[in-house]
This record gives structure tokens, sequence and C-alpha cells, in this order.
């Protein structure tokens, strides 16, 4: 292999070998939208939902966790109807905190692949989640439950890419997060940030983000 088709990211003794793995902390949709940014009119066209329904997810958000975004929908929809909207709509799980009943509602995702999910923790990064469970399933498949998942990014160390991974940000909030490097605590990430947008935007992005 050539060396310029080899680049090595160290986190925690992991080296990998793909430049593509070098980018994007958050899961990259292949049509699963973040029910966090997603527009009302957008989900009011998925399964079983509608825009009454849409409006009170729009009020209620931002959604904490998938926990969360299950108990709402279970007040407007049944098991089945859940299970075939998720492929559709869905809030990122982070793969180090994440409770098995959130996993097991990655479509998809039974007891085997739990157990896959779980084996592996701590996540340093996304990389290394594409790797293990490589070992498993197929690349297609990687692919398709990566999109449901993240590992934090590090508030003073992630790169632009990863930083831009997160749902909804763009140049300006890049520009922010990376302005009031180091933090110290999560506390000045919230104030910092309230500078620019409002306390639930605040609380959306908090939940992708650490400090190591």
């Amino acid at each position: 292999m050539r060396r310029s088709s080899m680049r090595c990211l160290l986190v925690a003794a992991v080296c990998v070998l793909t430049p593509a793995s070098l980018v994007a902390q958050v899961g990259k949709s292949q049509g699963v939208q973040d029910i966090n940014t997603a527009t009302a009119a957008a989900m009011a066209t998925m399964p079983h939902l509608n825009a009454a329904i849409a409006g009170e997810i729009v009020a209620r958000r931002p959604f904490n966790s998938m926990s969360e975004v299950d108990a709402f929908l279970a007040t407007k929809l049944d098991s089945t109807q859940r299970k075939a909207l998720y492929p559709k709509l869905f809030l990122h799980i982070n793969l180090n905190t994440a409770s098995r009943e959130e996993i097991l509602m990655v479509p998809g995702i039974g007891a085997r692949m739990l157990r896959e999910f779980l084996e592996y923790r701590p996540y340093r990064a996304l990389a290394q989640f594409r790797r293990e469970m490589g070992k498993y399933v197929d690349a297609a498949e990687v692919a398709r439950m990566e999109q449901y998942v993240f590992v934090p990014v590090d508030l003073n160390t992630a790169t632009d890419e990863d930083i831009l991974s997160i749902p909804g940000l763009g140049a300006r909030m890049l520009r922010e997060f990376k302005e009031y490097r180091p933090y110290k605590a999560m506390a000045q990430f919230e104030r910092e940030m309230g500078k620019y947008v409002d306390a639930k935007e605040v609380a959306r992005m908090k939940r992708y983000v650490e400090i190591r």
C-alpha cells in the first residue's frame, strides 16, 4: 500500500489506516433524518406521522435520548408503527452510554449485534466502531448501522470535520466552537454558545460533545 494512502489516527492506541475514518464522529445519514433537526414538513410525510404530530414533535424538542423519543411517540403510535418510523426518523445514540433498550431501537439490531455493540465499549472514535462491527457484517451494513450512532466530539481536539458532523452544525457554529478553546468545563461551553443560540439549541448540541 502506498504511503500516501495510509494515515494513522492514534486514539487510545487505535491506529486507523483509511482516510475516510479520520472524519466524522457522528454517523453519516443514508436517508435517516434527525428528529431534533428535521423540518415539520418533512416529518409529516413519514410513516404514521401527520402535520399535527410533527408540530408536537417540534414543540417538544430537543430530545436528549432515544428513550425520550420513544416515550413521547408511544403516546401517538403503537410499537409496530414506531418500528416502521425509525428507519426514517431517529436520534443518534451515544455508543458509550446508550441503554440496551436504546440500542435495540436501531432498526435491524437484534440480540447478537447488541452484544457486539456493548463488547467494545468505551469507543474513542467512530472508526473503532467501523472496525469492530466490520468483523461481523459487511461494509454496507456497518454504514447502515452507523447512521444511528455517535461518539462524543472532544471540544478541545476535534477536527473541523468532526464538529461539522454534528447534525445542524454549519460554518458559523464551527467558528464559535473553536473560538473558546480550551474548554475547562461543560458549563463554559453552555455559557459561550448561549451567546449565539437559545437554550434549546445549546442543549441539542451539548449531547454530541465532551471534554476529555
